[in-house]
């Protein structure tokens, strides 16, 4: 199954609860706004390409269940502001909500916002092809490629941004291993990239975040390629650790590489403008259920990091490889 999609015969929204993986796979259905937002916010979906879908389905729900205008914007304005960072979710609810305004009835401006919502995860399958042919021709036969968080099928509609990539070089015939960063501290990196490419067969191994530096230094990595969730002015937004990596990519001449979507661009704003969301303290006090931490220990938990273009090789969109002018 796609990560999310449409049941045109329930009329809700499904989508994969990637808070259970790896070790059960449960398909959620959402037929209410309400139950999209927390599953949002609960990171039952991720990812930024995966979010603008999610927030263009939430339009549909919010057409399903208002019947005035402002009653609509109120409740999409929560949906914008599950997730803050990520620059998709705005996109997919403002494209919706575009296509909506286009009825003269609740039941026309549903109509209309779905036919868009489907249109985009539509495209989001192909602008991630299109992403992995011009991304794959970075990729030489025998790299070992060291990526972080997950931006494969479960942060998108299908197929994936970085591993993306990946899989398309795969499938011309190159020999590609990964390195997957675990992500702490919920681990997106073990429990969704690995499980991702453990599914095709892609050989990986899997390290902790504070191994980076070693493995690079030792040689064993050859390229580092992550997604992204905001590309502003100065750079990219993406999960913490990223930054890290990219400083040591650098320090030790490996190129670093990012995969995102034009829809993820923002650069008429600084990354002094954006917002970085700060999550919830249990998620650095506890792991699982265990209590691996002091409960009154102070806590910062900001869910992304920002990398400044110059330790950025390219970007890789797919309307082709850009490489960032860091004198611009």
């Amino acid at each position: 199954m796609r990560t999310i999609d449409w049941d045109d015969e329930k009329e809700v929204v499904k989508l994969i609860d990637q808070t259970l993986l790896p070790v059960a796979y449960k398909i959620v259905e959402c037929s209410r706004l309400d139950e999209l937002i927390d599953a949002i916010r609960r990171l039952k979906v991720r990812g930024a390409p995966a979010l603008g879908v999610a927030g263009a389905f939430g339009v549909v729900l919010a057409c399903m269940q208002v019947r005035n205008e402002p009653e609509l914007e109120a409740e999409l304005e929560k949906l914008r502001k599950a997730r803050p960072t990520a620059i998709n979710l705005s996109y997919g609810v403002n494209r919706a909500l575009q296509a909506a305004m286009r009825g003269r009835t609740p039941q026309e401006m549903r109509n209309y916002a779905l036919e868009e919502a489907k249109r985009l995860a539509e495209e989001d399958i192909a602008v991630n092809r299109k992403i992995g042919e011009y991304g794959s021709e970075l990729l030489d036969d025998g790299d070992v490629v060291l990526t972080h968080c997950n931006a494969g099928r479960l942060a998108c509609v299908d197929w994936g941004t970085a591993l993306g990539v990946i899989r398309t070089a795969i499938g011309q015939g190159k020999m590609i291993k990964v390195i997957a960063c675990e992500t702490r501290p919920l681990n997106q990196g073990s429990r969704l990239t690995a499980w991702e490419l453990l599914q095709d067969k892609i050989p990986v191994t899997l390290i902790t975040d504070s191994m980076c530096a070693v493995v690079m230094r030792e040689g064993k990595v050859n390229k580092v390629l992550v997604g992204a969730d905001r590309v502003v002015k100065e750079g990219v937004f993406n999960k913490i650790g990223t930054y890290m990596h990219a400083v040591v990519a650098k320090a030790h001449k490996i190129p670093f590489y990012v995969a995102a979507p034009l829809s993820s661009f923002d650069t008429k704003r600084s990354c002094k403008e954006v917002e970085i969301e700060e999550r919830s303290p249990e998620e650095l006090i506890f792991s699982g259920e265990k209590q691996i931490a002091p409960l009154d220990v102070r806590v910062y938990n900001p869910a992304f990091d920002f990398t400044p273009f110059e330790l950025i090789e390219a970007i890789i969109t797919e309307k082709g490889v850009v490489r960032p002018d860091i004198h611009a």
